[in-house]
């Protein structure tokens, strides 16, 4: 449709419909995976293994997952990851051993990456360049928004039947992000191939290849692709230390998760002014600030000594977090060409999702070495570090017709 006729609001059930189901599908099963492998039989450090597997299953799968996009199209991608998913819910919930459980939450981060591949690439061709951040920080705010849905839901469930009712919470959101995803309307985009759910209007020649498009993007991978790994470093390691340290300071149980879910409240209520600013005044307006507050949250934590600094801290690194919704989405899609948006992607999704296991892996290490403040200190630098990249490689201002052209000159 014309960009002066565009309006989110006719696409917003079959873009953003199966998000919602798919993040409560995850958030219904985050806080029970490692209780299920301690009851299958894991130790604590195994069970913590356990858990890492959604992100290794992502990490794997990010390279793989552009085949299946460019092969079948955005839709059936869709289709597809929320059948997977369901798939290794049903599993985990049937079959109680160890190993099978184990691989049901690998398939989950497999699923996982290929939905969050289609999903992007969907919408980056479906929505206007001057709406995309807005579109991209709605689609961030409305999956943390299933994710923060998920326990809820799941908790009546588990009332009843134990965990395992959790997991059939999940198979069925899964399966209804799927029935939705088959009411994506189909793209056409200018592409040299014809794959599933699109039609090709010119032969451009071969179809870019993952390793054609890091050659091709090099530059921008090792520049503002480093700031986005720094990115989601932060925002990995921001879920741990908040409860770190309530425990650190003697704060109960039940505070400290009071606390964290409104640094979480904080985060989900700003997603759409925060796309409203990049799509007005630059992706570097948002980038930065994201960065500056996660790193000064991050690093007034140590200095809390009560619930009251902890409840401070965390509510500023909420708001930093929330302030970035769908900044990566966005980078990613601005920076994406056409055609080879899926190789694309998927190679910005590795950069992330290496980010979201080394941060964490970085606390662990300074933690083990010196000190959890310390650890949640070198966490703060990197926010500092991300914020000096962004600011060098992300354009200040939105160029006429394309908010990356100044980025791109660089």
């Amino acid at each position: 449709m014309p960009a002066d006729d565009f309006s989110l609001r006719k696409i917003a059930i079959p873009a953003y419909g199966p998000t919602l189901l798919y993040g409560l599908a995850t958030g219904a099963i985050l806080p029970v995976i490692a209780l299920s492998a301690r009851g299958l039989g894991a130790t604590v450090a195994l069970a913590a293994l356990v858990i890492t597997l959604t992100g290794v299953g992502s990490l794997l799968t990010n390279v793989p997952a552009t085949i299946v996009t460019t092969r079948f199209g955005e839709k059936w991608a869709l289709v597809a990851a929320s059948a997977w998913c369901a798939l290794a819910m049903v599993l985990a919930a049937l079959v109680p051993v160890l190993a099978v459980f184990a691989l049901a939450v690998f398939m989950v981060g497999m699923a996982g990456s290929v939905f969050g591949l289609a999903r992007q690439s969907y919408l980056t061709e479906a929505v206007p360049v001057h709406f995309r951040a807005r579109a991209l920080s709605t689609l961030g705010g409305v999956n943390r928004i299933g994710v923060f849905i998920g326990p809820f839901a799941a908790a009546g469930a588990i009332h009843f039947f134990g965990t395992t009712g959790a997991y059939w919470v999940g198979a069925a959101a899964a399966v209804g992000a799927g029935i939705i995803s088959l009411q994506v309307p189909d793209l056409t985009v200018r592409s040299g191939k014809r794959g599933a759910g699109r039609e090709s209007k010119v032969d451009a020649g071969p179809a870019p290849t993952v390793r054609s498009i890091l050659r091709s993007h090099a530059r921008i991978f090792r520049t503002i692709g480093i700031g986005v790994l720094l990115i989601a470093a932060v925002r990995a390691t921001r879920q741990a230390v908040i409860p770190l340290w309530g425990q650190h300071i003697g704060l109960d149980p039940t505070a400290t998760a009071l606390i964290y879910g409104l640094s979480g409240a904080i985060d989900m209520l700003i997603f759409y002014p925060a796309g409203k600013a990049m799509d007005t005044w630059g992706r570097r307006s948002v980038a930065v600030p994201c960065m500056l507050i996660m790193g000064l949250g991050l690093g007034l934590l140590p200095l809390a000594s009560e619930a009251t600094g902890l409840l401070l801290a965390a509510l500023l690194i909420g708001f930093g977090n929330g302030i970035g919704s769908g900044i990566v989405m966005t980078l990613g899609a601005d920076f994406s060409p056409s055609p080879g948006r899926p190789q694309f992607l998927g190679i910005w999704r590795l950069l992330a999702d290496i980010g979201t296991m080394g941060g964490p892996g970085i606390l662990s290490g300074v933690t083990a070495l010196v000190s959890l403040s310390a650890g949640i200190g070198a966490t703060a630098v990197l926010g500092l570090l991300g914020a000096v990249v962004l600011w060098i490689w992300v354009p200040g201002r939105k160029a006429a017709g394309n908010p990356v052209t100044a980025g791109a000159a660089r």
